[in-house]
């Protein structure tokens, strides 16, 4: 038997950035380049690691490395699962250097106030980042200063951005049941440091505490990691088959449905759920669409395959639990696979003094599992409206031409 464990061993890793509250990391000093393209310092502090798998190509940015940049700006792709900022910069030879520099997913930009509109063609521009290892025109944005406007932290939530208010929610619908409609998005994380210890990715709520040794470092977004699933000789298999993969088959990489599982929290996505007596619709970020029948007893017997698989739903109390098969064979996360054989319980409670609500899930299969995959996630009420963003991959690893 075989242990696997999240994330699996071809998921990417993110690297610490060890930024201050002004941006500028510790342990090292700044060197300014102004006109010219990357002249970095090394940090004096060791590389640190953190998991997060699907922060694509994070490991192709060298956090020992820091760059300074001036120019102009020329165009911003505000798109999952990562944005990018062009600019110009002028060499001391008068030489024009196009560069494209990554900052956070459209969904998260949002989620915190920035917009499209705050990037404008021909502004002046200033960005403190790392450069990426072996493309000298790409690096990461971890302060921005768009013309005369202050300079932007990488995670800061600007003033601008829109506190929810759950005063108004009502608890239950008008036939008694749950109000489970709405949209919903998993709490924002950031990176944070605890005194001591390592760098790590925390509710944005807890993470002033966290830098202050006064809560735990958590051990990672709820959701984001599959927990320890033990395979069989024919998941392993399929485990094995999925890291060996080309680029152009990982749906992480080319803007696909991961799973019913994966996409419901990861990365910041907000999700909407629409409720009626019948059916319960519930929309991914991703652009996948589940439909749960509150009017079947059963599956079908015939029901085509697919990413969503087939739904049906019923109340326990004032727990919506939703049975779903018929599954398309794939991965649930990263190299974690299922086949067609899954069977998925999710089980749906709606916290009523926080409105959290959080999913409980059990998922069999008995082709791929020796055991269960038992996890468990939780949303709140969104802080920005749903919507499907559009998504290119545009890391630059990624973008040779019949990479495979």
């Amino acid at each position: 038997m075989e242990l696997v464990e999240g994330p699996p061993e071809n998921s990417e890793t993110i690297f610490a950035a060890w930024s201050d509250r002004s941006g500028t990391p510790r342990g090292t000093q700044m060197t300014r380049v102004t006109h010219a393209v990357l002249v970095a310092t090394l940090l004096t502090v060791p590389v640190l690691v953190e998991r997060a798998s699907a922060h694509h190509g994070a490991g192709l940015y060298d956090p020992r490395k820091n760059v300074e940049l001036e120019g102009k700006l020329t165009r911003l792709a505000f798109v999952n699962p990562h944005s990018y900022v062009y600019f110009d910069v002028v060499g001391a030879d008068g030489k024009v250097t196009a560069m494209k520099c990554e900052m956070r997913s459209a969904t998260t930009l949002r989620r915190s106030g920035w917009s499209p509109e705050m990037f404008v063609p021909g502004a002046s521009i200033k960005v403190t980042g790392h450069p990426h290892r072996s493309d000298p025109t790409a690096c990461t944005v971890e302060t921005l200063t768009l013309g005369n406007k202050p300079t932007l932290e990488r995670y800061q939530q600007l003033s601008d951005a829109k506190s929810v208010n759950r005063s108004k929610r009502p608890l239950r619908l008008p036939n008694g049941k749950p109000n489970l409609a709405g949209e919903w998005a998993q709490e924002q994380h950031v990176l944070a440091t605890p005194p001591g210890g390592r760098i790590g990715l925390v509710p944005i709520s807890q993470a002033e505490a966290i830098r202050a040794g006064k809560l735990p470092m958590p051990d990672g977004p709820a959701g984001w990691f599959p927990p320890p699933v033990t395979l069989t000789a024919a998941g392993r298999a399929a485990a094995d088959a999925l890291r060996k993969r080309p680029t152009s088959e990982d749906p992480r990489l080319t803007c696909q449905v991961t799973s019913i599982l994966f996409d419901w929290v990861f990365d910041g996505a907000i999700s909407r759920i629409t409720q009626s007596a019948n059916a319960i619709k519930m929309e991914y970020g991703v652009g996948l669409t589940r439909t749960v029948h509150m009017n079947m007893a059963a599956h079908p017997a015939k029901v085509a395959p697919s990413r969503a698989g087939h739904s049906i739903g019923r109340w326990d109390g004032d727990t919506l639990v939703v049975d779903t098969v018929a599954f398309q064979p794939g991965s649930l996360a990263g190299s974690l696979p299922h086949s067609g054989q899954l069977h998925v319980v999710e089980r749906f409670t709606l916290n009523p003094a926080t409105f959290e609500l959080t999913r409980d899930i059990v998922a069999e299969d008995p082709l791929y599992f020796a055991d269960k995959y038992v996890d468990s996630d939780s949303v709140l009420p969104a802080d920005a409206p749903f919507s499907v963003e559009a998504c290119k991959e545009l890391a630059p690893e990624y973008q040779q031409t019949g990479r495979k």
